[in-house]
């Protein structure tokens, strides 16, 4: 049964309200990035750690680094709590993995396929108060104390706007499935100071995220906020440290060395002066939306490695403390179950762990097998003097 439209006004003086703003409830306004900024600034250490990784991140996508760079962390964060317990334990397992570079993921907005919670900064009291001020203010914070500690953050970006309060504070960045093909989002992506993933689609293809790689390593000039929170047309000059995501579809998983060569011929075709850079994640399709699929699908990552394939240089783990999912329950935040998701399901800390040891020595494998075959290294290739072999 159809719904009954609202029929135009015969009086004048209402047409307006009718052809304006009609379906728009009300305007609050944003607190000024600037400001927000001004207010919670990250330390010495902070943006250390920031400008490091986005460095090393960079060297890795580029094959000069032959370490794999893992963006590991929940879902979507819930809770600054469990962020930093979470944070915390990463940064005890770091010194272990010297053959990877490890980014927790922090993501504070969900793009949803119908409704749904849309993350910390959209809704911090998971009540439906959409308190986006104070989003913003807490995201700020959570990154300044989880980069303080020394783990650098990665993050998706899903409009052109959140990006001016938080994005001086992210490593590495990704373009989801949903918005890969979108332009808006490749334009957002070509002035970002950091690399970027992009998602392949839906439905599997990963035309559209080399199209995306192609698209926002040009320059761009598109509309956008300012600082200061004001209309302006952001000009930008292009980001070359741009790869793939394969994270599998509607059609399957994508993670097998064949998708994986298929993805990098194609990469490279593209992009014959860039290295055929593949990140390859664990969750979503790939894992068929089962968390405990996750391990499965590193280790066949592991045996590409140990094989000696060089397009893997990054890999995505949905991980939390505890494993698992859980709805919101009706009594609000206060009877949710502690370090558990409450948007895709995670592996727990100890399943992660174990995933991990694997990819590390992995990596290893690689490096020696390569070494065995009489590679040559790359120029411009680096580590950092204490991981060198």
């Amino acid at each position: 049964m159809s719904y009954n439209v609202t029929p135009v006004p015969e009086d004048d003086k209402l047409i307006q309200k009718y052809i304006q703003d009609r379906r728009v409830i009300g305007y609050d306004p944003l607190v000024q990035p600037a400001l927000l900024r001004h207010e919670i600034t990250p330390t010495e250490n902070s943006r250390l750690t920031i400008a490091s990784a986005r460095y090393n991140s960079a060297r890795i996508l580029a094959g000069q680094d032959d370490r794999v760079l893992v963006i590991v962390g929940p879902c979507s964060i819930h809770s600054t709590e469990q962020a930093i317990e979470y944070a915390q334990l990463l940064r005890a397992k770091i010194p272990t993995w010297d053959n990877l570079l490890i980014v927790m993921r922090a993501y504070f907005e969900k793009p949803r396929t119908t409704v749904g919670w849309k993350g910390l900064i959209n809704d911090p009291d998971i009540d439906g108060s959409f308190q986006i001020n104070k989003g913003l203010r807490i995201a700020r914070q959570l990154l300044c104390d989880l980069t303080e500690l020394g783990v650098p953050v990665g993050s998706e970006l899903l409009d052109t706007i959140s990006p001016q309060y938080i994005a001086d504070l992210i490593s590495w960045g990704a373009i989801g499935a949903r918005t890969t093909e979108s332009q808006l989002h490749r334009e957002l992506a070509s002035g970002v100071s950091f690399p970027i993933g992009f998602k392949n689609g839906t439905d599997g293809s990963v035309t559209v995220a080399i199209d995306a790689m192609r698209s926002s390593s040009n320059p761009h000039a598109f509309m956008g906020v300012t600082e200061q929170g004001l209309a302006a047309i952001v000009k930008t000059r292009g980001n070359q440290d741009v790869h793939v995501i394969l994270r599998g579809g509607t059609k399957g998983p994508n993670f097998a060395s064949e998708h994986v060569k298929s993805a990098a011929k194609a990469i490279e075709k593209a992009r014959p002066q860039n290295h055929p850079s593949i990140m390859i994640d664990c969750s979503h399709g790939n894992s068929q939306k089962n968390h405990n699929n996750q391990p499965k699908v590193v280790d066949d990552i592991c045996s590409q490695l140990a094989a000696g394939d060089k397009t893997i240089t990054g890999v995505m783990i949905e991980s939390h403390i505890n494993s698992g999912r859980q709805d919101v329950p009706a009594e609000g935040p206060s009877g949710l179950k502690y370090g558990v998701s409450i948007t895709d399901a995670c592996i727990d800390w100890e399943t992660t762990i174990g995933m991990l040891d694997r990819l590390n020595e992995a990596v290893g494998q690689r490096r020696s097998y390569l070494i065995d075959q009489g590679l040559q290294r790359p120029a411009g290739f680096q580590r950092p003097a204490a991981s060198t072999p």
